[in-house]
């Protein structure tokens, strides 16, 4: 059964085909095609509250060529959810009124924490040893969700007002850090218990240019030497030695060095990254609430 999800972020706008299949304790999430935009919405509001004219007629665009598509596949079901710098613009309001009345796509704006939610559903199907904590991380251009959960239940979750980004603009409370280290600390103690589990574009690409290419862990050490490595580097040598897009080449450092003071903090040695975000998780809550309904037919 094919669905479809349009995730608006701050960094990039994503479209998602997926099929999903399986009972309601084992569904499975197979991607079909990803339509990916560099709208940089996050870069207007984190400036100025709001997105400006221009981004917000790349956006309506944006809608509209999904729109078309979504037609031509003909999914079972359509979601649009939009998380930070819809948030916080003070005209996202009505920029979704006129999206859902013009072109027929309704969105809804996420908090921090179902976004974390939404993620550490579909990371528990991966994750199932009862003894150890699983510690979420999903690093977006505006913030980073991290939640906790040990036997399947949630102990913590929290989304902090740090991304690529704010970090890339400068748009953030550099306390930010110490927040993360606090929230973290009693977690220390379960050193060699705790899965740490990373979640979007930046980690996906730092595991992949640096990382080992069979498994789905990435040490600390490597995040350590990819910093090394890339941020001396300007953005075009970024671009030209390892083939990454330049909406990718600029974010990248913030991302991973996010991603090495959580593990510094909780004195971690590897990360498992197994190429998952928030748009695999809606597309397997859409299943999941598909199944409870023929359930309760």
């Amino acid at each position: 059964m094919q669905f479809a999800v349009i995730d608006i972020g701050s960094n990039a706008v994503r479209l998602l085909f997926a099929n999903a299949n399986g009972d309601i304790d084992n569904i499975i999430v197979d991607k079909a095609s990803l339509i990916r935009v560099p709208l940089r919405l996050g870069k207007d509001v984190f400036n100025n509250s709001k997105i400006s004219k221009a981004r917000e007629k790349k956006l309506i665009k944006t809608m509209k060529a999904f729109k078309i598509l979504i037609g031509v596949m003909e999914p079972y079901k359509v979601r649009a959810y939009a998380t930070s710098a819809m948030r916080e613009a003070k005209n996202s309001n009505k920029i979704i009124k006129h999206i859902n009345n013009e072109i027929g796509i309704s969105i809804e704006i996420i908090s921090g924490s179902k976004e974390a939610e939404i993620i550490r559903e579909i990371n528990k199907m991966i994750f199932t040893n009862p003894q150890y904590i699983q510690l979420m991380v999903d690093v977006g251009g505006g913030s980073t969700e991290i939640s906790a959960e040990k036997n399947g239940k949630l102990i913590k979750l929290k989304s902090f007002e740090i991304g690529t980004i704010r970090m890339l603009n400068n748009n953030y409370d550099t306390g930010i850090w110490d927040e993360i280290t606090d929230w973290l600390s009693e977690f220390r103690k379960e050193k060699g218990r705790i899965n740490v589990v990373g979640s979007g574009g930046n980690i996906n690409k730092i595991k992949k240019i640096f990382g080992n290419s069979s498994g789905i862990t990435l040490s600390t050490e490597t995040l350590k030497q990819t910093i090394e490595t890339l941020e001396p580097l300007s953005i075009e040598d970024r671009i030209k030695n390892y083939n990454m897009r330049k909406d990718r080449a600029d974010v990248i450092v913030p991302a991973a060095k996010i991603f090495y003071h959580i593990q510094e903090v909780l004195q971690s040695d590897i990360i498992h990254v197994p190429k998952i975000g928030l748009s695999d998780g809606m597309v397997h809550q859409l299943y999941k609430e598909f199944l409870q309904e023929v359930e309760n037919e």
